[in-house]
């Protein structure tokens, strides 16, 4: 059989009797006969020359040669999908649906008036968003879930577009009453008698302050026990229990979350976060999204979200 006798077909095929472990419950969910779904099965071995499923009375389980083409597949099916519903937003005249993954704070501080202004010009597309941390933004633009992400650059992966949106300065976050709230410039020196609390390590600001003793004069012991948090919520909580402070980003620290808690800007160094528009190179936006995204840039140079977050386009 010839490559280009394959189809999208044979990798649903391959993917749902993979996921479901029986040809049984595959075949309901493709709203196939069983022995269609067998044939179709067998000519997908025949064209791969090898076999990727192992059958037995009861279950069906991958082989090894499976277990590596799956992953393969579901990207295949994804990309197809993906491009399948941009294809019929353009037929459909600026209709569709736009997904975006973004951080807790762009989410509650940078959005809403965006979403706002778009839903009403276009009240038509549909908007759907996914609040992640960094490693979970890069992943789902990577994955075809969503149209494009906004956060920071946790991985530099080699199939992303970082563009530089925002410089989110670094600062302090202190229970009221703290001792060091009596300090009107802090620098970096002055925490370390002070118990910090920091966000886990999948988060793109721990991986930020991971690097940044390696990138400018300041000392950060994260190498013994530390107590850490993996969302601002929780964070701004043990803050404000009073068990220690938090080092945050000016935007993450002006969400609801840290109502009532004080941040102050670090000096010496001034540091900041870089929050980025995330894109896949393979991929171009539908027109619809790529009007979204020229409009989140537009508002982003008239930035107003205060003197510790700046434009960096």
């Amino acid at each position: 059989m010839m490559l280009n006798n394959l189809s999208i077909r044979h990798l649903r095929a391959f993917v749902t009797v993979a996921d479901s472990g029986s040809f049984t419950q595959a075949a309901r969910r493709l709203h196939l006969t069983q022995s269609t779904l067998t044939a179709t099965i067998k000519q997908l071995e025949e064209q791969a020359g090898l076999k990727l499923l192992d059958r037995t009375t009861r279950q069906v389980l991958l082989n090894a040669e499976g277990e590596r083409f799956l992953p393969v597949a579901k990207q295949l099916l994804s990309n197809f999908d993906t491009a399948l519903h941009d294809l019929q937003a353009v037929a459909a005249g600026q209709s569709g649906k736009i997904g975006i993954a973004c951080s807790p704070s762009v989410l509650s501080r940078l959005l809403p008036p965006l979403i706002d202004r778009f839903h009403r010009q276009y009240p038509q597309v549909g908007l759907y968003l996914r609040d992640d941390n960094a490693a979970g933004i890069e992943q789902r633009v990577l994955n075809n879930e969503v149209d494009f992400g906004i956060g920071g650059n946790h991985s530099s992966h080699s199939e992303l577009d970082y563009q530089p949106l925002l410089r989110d300065r670094y600062g302090v976050v202190l229970p009221p009453d703290h001792p060091l709230l009596a300090t009107e410039q802090l620098d970096w020196q002055q925490l370390q008698q002070h118990q910090l609390i920091f966000l886990t390590s999948d988060t793109g600001i721990r991986a930020q302050l991971s690097r940044i003793p390696g990138e400018a004069p300041v000392k950060l012991n994260l190498d013994g026990p530390l107590l850490e948090v993996s969302n601002p919520a929780g964070l701004a909580e043990l803050v404000r229990a009073r068990l220690g402070i938090a080092i945050l980003p000016a935007l993450a620290a002006s969400t609801a979350a840290f109502a009532g808690l004080h941040y102050q800007p670090l000096d010496h160094p001034l540091l900041a976060r870089e929050i980025c528009l995330l894109t896949r190179k393979s991929r171009s936006l539908s027109p619809t999204a790529a009007q979204l995204r020229d409009q989140l840039l537009s508002m982003v140079r008239s930035n107003t979200l205060g003197p510790a977050i700046e434009c960096a386009l």
